[in-house]
């Protein structure tokens, strides 16, 4: 169904949908029988849902396609901006706004933006010569995890044996990132970077937390390997700082969590101008992946797709091209470019994953994980 642009539409309500997973949905409806779907932030999934609920008052009668309008009133209307749960909400809204507009006009999203910059978007995942997929990343393997604030010699050593046995099977034809998750403490990075240099990894990826960017800066100077950052960092304020003090030469914004699709499009400008390319974060559900793939269409300096080979069977009507030679091909349905399937995510909803601690098992102290 086809809205003119002319024509008069308005949203009509806000249903949320919490999975058992921690996934968190939102559904908007309007009166023109048009639905837009996004998806929220994993972490605090009934917070998110609560207050994608809120914004209920202020969306309903308002035209939908205003997607950018709708931003800022959303982000600028709350005294208290930013954030985590607030941006998370901002993100599913905007995703779910920009698949109605993409619907009314029969378009995908990133046709809207300007789009295609690229004919197929590349993913990683796992390595598979059926799919073609050549890129992938891992932790930090060893038989436990960085506990101490400085490491000694037997685990460093591990980590580095492991990495370049994985290095060694895969062969120079895959791209092998290493995720520390934000779990390793800065003296310790220092190390495991600097080990790990001779096999070349494709990018390090949050080798401390993004709370203090100086931090992280200084440990990107201490090495040629890309630093990769941005699935706990939210809006363009955030990854200003990054930027500005070369903290990482890759982004990756969480576009369920850092401001949505409008949002990451601003983001990749920013990140255009410091010569960064963008490769979003994506450890959620089918929308998360539409998104970015809308995203990745539009824009000029993108490097790779998380999960992006991920199938996401369980929730969808109509399946996602398939993934060939790497590369996933771009959508071409209006929107998202994916057909949910609302049946599936209602038989899922439940309580999400339980928040747990981790705790260093020699002295209990809490450590990151």
């Amino acid at each position: 169904m086809l809205v003119a642009p002319n024509e008069t539409i308005k949203v009509t309500g806000i249903e949320t949908f919490v999975l058992t997973n921690s996934w968190v949905f939102v559904k908007i409806v309007t009166d023109a029988g048009i639905e837009g779907w996004g998806e929220m932030l994993k972490d605090d999934a009934r917070a998110c849902a609560a207050g994608a609920k809120e914004v209920e008052a202020y969306l309903v009668g308002q035209d939908p396609r205003r997607v950018t309008h709708h931003w800022q009133a959303i982000h600028r209307g709350a005294f208290y901006r930013g954030g985590p749960i607030k941006t998370a909400i901002s993100s599913g809204i905007d995703q779910a706004l920009w698949d109605i507009t993409g619907k009314c006009y029969g378009l995908p999203v990133y046709k809207l933006f300007g789009g295609p910059t690229r004919d197929r978007v590349r993913v990683y995942g796992q390595v598979d010569e059926k799919t073609g997929v050549n890129a992938m990343k891992v932790g930090p393997q060893t038989s436990r995890k960085a506990f101490k604030y400085v490491e000694g010699p037997l685990f460093v050593g591990e980590v580095t044996e492991r990495f370049a046995a994985l290095r060694e099977q895969h062969g120079p034809g895959v791209d092998i990132g290493v995720d520390f998750h934000g779990a390793v403490q800065p003296p310790t990075a220092a190390l495991l970077i600097k080990a790990l240099e001779p096999y070349q990894p494709w990018f390090y990826e949050e080798v401390v937390q993004a709370l203090n960017v100086g931090v992280m800066a200084e440990l990107a100077a201490k090495t040629h390997i890309p630093l990769a950052t941005g699935e706990r960092v939210f809006t363009k304020w955030g990854f200003r700082e990054l930027l500005e003090k070369r903290a990482a030469t890759i982004l990756q914004p969480d576009i369920c969590y850092a401001g949505g699709i409008t949002e990451l499009k601003i983001i990749a400008g920013m990140a255009e101008a410091y010569y960064t390319p963008m490769a979003p974060h994506n450890p959620q559900g089918p929308c998360s992946l539409a998104s970015s793939l809308q995203l990745a269409a539009c824009i000029p300096n993108f490097l790779a797709q998380e999960r992006g080979d991920n199938e996401y069977e369980e929730l969808l009507a109509k399946p996602l091209p398939p993934v060939k030679d790497g590369y996933r091909p771009i959508p071409t349905d209006p929107g998202l470019g994916i057909t949910i399937d609302e049946d599936k995510v209602r038989a899922m909803e439940g309580d999400p994953r339980p928040y747990v601690a981790q705790f260093d098992p020699d002295d209990g102290s809490v450590v990151d994980w």
